[in-house]
């Protein structure tokens, strides 16, 4: 299955865009208007603190991200 996402997100966008690491996770933070927050999940993934997190529709999908060894460099 990684293989095809991988495969998938090449040809359908660029070999840059292809992520190193592919997790599954139960929720992905969103904003209320429904937008991805790649940030928050990055602010989380490297231990800091995630800012504005009033403006996430469900911020309890950032405790899912805390500690993932697959993402500990």
């Amino acid at each position: 299955l990684k293989q095809k996402i991988r495969t998938k997100i090449r040809t359908g966008a660029s070999p840059r865009h292809v992520p190193a690491v592919i997790i599954a996770v139960d929720d992905i933070p969103r904003t209320k208007s429904g937008k991805i927050t790649e940030l928050a999940v990055r602010d989380i993934v490297h231990g800091r603190e995630v800012k504005n997190q009033e403006a996430l529709a469900n911020p309890e999908a950032l405790k899912l991200y805390e500690g993932l060894a697959e993402l500990q460099a």
